[in-house]
């Protein structure tokens, strides 16, 4: 089956406070983006990536992705709903024959290539929609609207959703062509048209990158060592 992967990069990142898109904030010296790609291309089951740009910083995400020959980038929209419809149209154009798509974020620059590997072999066996996901280790209250607990929720059953979500090509698409909503989640689109969602065991180096705290950890832990500083 051929994979073919989208990643949405079109945020500002403003809680990274960098001054420039989340996506190209380097860590030691190569952006999140290029690893992020890096990082499906060499899982060695992806076929080409599509990445949808800030629309005015389409030509830079290019120039910064020049090297990667299985890389296209596209405009993104106002909202990730519409960057993710422009990426997969691009993907589907550039590999018709794709059977199996990836929505990755670019954040998640360390997710390593054991997780997309398990996503893509969950859904080529028949799952149309895979999600990496960790157990809930916080204690989770539910609260009312004035902030006052209700509950303690059961964190027994409840899961951290990790990227990258894997789809049949054809559940995707139907699950864009029926909503109208915005959405942060597309297992969550899928899972509206009443369509199974299964589970495979995330990382913790799959951790997202929002916060400069989160940042310093990227830079002090995850990046491999003897990467230039």
């Amino acid at each position: 089956m051929s994979v073919v992967a989208l990643v949405p990069a079109a945020g500002r990142g403003v809680r990274l406070g960098a001054g420039v898109p989340k996506a190209l904030v380097p860590v030691k010296g190569e952006s999140l983006l290029s690893r992020a790609v890096r990082g499906l291309l060499d899982s060695g089951r992806v076929r080409h990536v599509v990445v949808a740009a800030p629309a005015d910083q389409v030509d830079l995400v290019r120039a910064e992705l020049a090297a990667t020959e299985s890389a296209h980038v596209v405009a993104g929209g106002a909202e990730r709903t519409d960057s993710v419809r422009r990426a997969l149209d691009e993907a589907l154009r550039v590999v018709p024959d794709a059977s199996v798509v990836l929505v990755h974020d670019a954040a998640r620059a360390f997710t390593p290539a054991s997780v997309v590997r398990d996503v893509v072999d969950a859904v080529e066996a028949g799952a149309p929609a895979v999600i990496p996901v960790l157990p809930v280790t916080d204690t989770v209250k539910q609260v009312d609207e004035t902030g006052a607990v209700v509950t303690t929720v059961d964190r027994t059953r409840l899961r951290a959703v990790q990227t990258p979500q894997g789809f049949a090509v054809d559940v995707l698409q139907r699950a864009y062509a029926e909503s109208g909503d915005i959405a942060t989640d597309d297992a969550g689109l899928v899972e509206r048209l009443g369509v199974p969602v299964r589970t495979v065991p995330g990382h913790p180096d799959a951790l997202k990158i929002t916060t400069a705290f989160d940042l310093a950890v990227a830079e002090s832990v995850l990046a491999p060592a003897g990467e230039p500083a």
